[in-house]
């Protein structure tokens, strides 16, 4: 089931009409004017919200002699909705590049020349700027702490700073005066 599936599905179990023609199709298949009998509204309303819902691939019809019956598409409603949510997105694209934007925006803005002119206040742009430095080491590797000085130095000269805030960040570990860089999950 696609993002806009979903949604359409979502949107036709939010009315009260539909949901109990939902209900009474679960019991039988249905013509229109045994519906809005059974559930006290018009033939044309129930017409209407058979439209909708046969849009949205919860109802199919089907001509029984003089009748067009309606059946209740029971496949639908056996999808979870947590297999909705871990579906790809129609938007992760999207959303992925805004990210990339973003990030590419952070970069510019902090670095000159490749030395970082200050260190963000916001946390979620310090942590762009400790990212990038975190590049500069390799991972499976143990540096020393004059090892990592320097790197960082090469960066931004407050190296306890920035080592330290990489630390509390989970891009580095430490045992006493050993480093290494950890991988993201």
């Amino acid at each position: 089931m696609t993002e806009s599936e979903a949604i359409n599905l979502f949107k036709c179990l939010a009315d009260t009409s539909r949901l109990q023609i939902l209900k009474s199709l679960a019991v039988e298949d249905m013509y229109v004017e045994r519906l809005a009998k059974r559930l006290d509204l018009t033939a044309p309303t129930i017409s209407f919200h058979l439209k909708k819902l046969s849009d949205a691939g919860v109802v199919t019809s089907y001509k029984n002699q003089y009748y067009m019956m309606y059946s209740l598409n029971k496949k639908i409603f056996q999808t979870s909705i947590l297999e909705i949510l871990l579906q790809e997105s129609d938007e992760a694209q999207k959303q992925a590049q805004r990210d990339a934007d973003y990030r590419q925006k952070v970069i510019d803005a902090f670095f000159e020349y490749g030395k970082l002119k200050s260190i963000p206040a916001q946390l979620k742009k310090e942590r762009i700027v400790l990212e990038v430095i975190a590049e500069a080491f390799e991972f499976d590797r143990i540096y020393s702490e004059r090892e990592v000085n320097l790197r960082i130095a090469d960066f931004y000269d407050d190296f306890c700073t920035i080592r330290r805030d990489m630390i509390r960040e989970q891009l580095f570990a430490r045992n006493g005066t050993e480093y290494w860089r950890i991988k993201k999950n």
